[in-house]
């Protein structure tokens, strides 16, 4: 498995996570939890991400089988968050990291 990691600055990171979740909701298997800081998790054929909110940023965690569906999942989900969030100009650099 290959993981990527991305923290984005963010004082609407859960409002954000709510947003792909339901959106991606209506093809694909998602779990979303509003409960506290916010969690969910999209179950991609490429592969998953799951998603953390707190008041300051939204924490993405990608995991692919292989590079190039990792980099097509980032680039899904990067997508994405900038069209929803289209009121600010969002930073989203993808890290490896360990599984």
């Amino acid at each position: 498995m290959i993981v990527s990691e991305a923290r984005v600055a963010t004082a609407m990171g859960s409002r954000y996570l709510g947003q792909i979740c339901k959106h991606f909701a209506h093809k694909l298997p998602v779990e979303y939890a509003e409960t506290g800081a916010g969690h969910g998790k999209i179950k991609f054929q490429s592969g998953t991400c799951i998603l953390e909110s707190d008041p300051h940023a939204l924490r993405l965690r990608a995991e692919a089988g292989d590079a190039e569906s990792l980099a097509r999942l980032e680039d899904v989900v990067a997508r994405h968050l900038a069209r929803f969030a289209f009121r600010e100009e969002l930073q989203i650099t993808w890290s490896r990291a360990t599984a």
